[in-house]
């Protein structure tokens, strides 16, 4: 029995090549080797080396469950694989903002210490009025200025991540700033 696809008994010799990968498999095997440590060093900016590593998983397997076709009709493969990781991060992003609203705290339950409680009263009044002037910003812009200014992220890290411009990036946060302002000087 030695056509091809047939079984082979434990004492037969193994057909030549037994171990190689088919073609369609082989050119996604090599994309990988070229692309994999590119496309972990884009990621190193953005995610740690452990979630770098996920998203390359993630990736690749996206890319493997299209047909061959698919795989050769990609004219920059570093490019769609680094366009697919950055899509990855932000679709990651976006779900993490709708989801940390449980993770919120109440002002009313911040304990603020001090000795003046007179103090305390115009520190928690103050911090209900930033935390209204912020939720009537509209969602993109508060989303932006909350990853800056809380979150910590760079401006070009906001912009890989919403998939805005860094001066798009830049015009939110000046539109946020100037809406708080004109609300903070309104109420104070």
């Amino acid at each position: 029995m030695s056509a091809k696809g047939a079984a082979l008994a434990e004492s037969d010799p193994l057909p030549p090549d037994f171990d190689r990968l088919s073609e369609e498999n082989d050119s996604l095997a090599q994309i990988y080797r070229q692309e994999r440590p590119g496309l972990l060093r884009f990621l190193s900016r953005w995610a740690t080396k452990d979630r770098a590593e996920d998203i390359v998983q993630q990736v690749f397997s996206r890319m493997a469950a299209k047909p061959q076709h698919e795989h050769d009709a990609i004219s920059a493969p570093g490019a769609y694989l680094r366009r697919a990781a950055s899509n990855l991060l932000r679709d990651e992003a976006k779900s993490a903002c709708r989801t940390r609203t449980a993770d919120d705290i109440l002002i009313e339950d911040l304990a603020l210490t001090g000795s003046d409680p007179v103090a305390v009263l115009e520190a928690r009044d103050r911090l209900a009025r930033i935390e209204q002037a912020v939720l009537r910003l509209k969602p993109m812009t508060r989303e932006i200025f909350l990853a800056c200014r809380l979150d910590g992220y760079s401006y070009a890290e906001i912009a890989a991540r919403t998939g805005l411009s860094v001066k798009g990036v830049e015009r939110q946060m000046s539109r946020a700033i100037k809406q708080l302002g004109r609300h903070l000087r309104a109420h104070d």
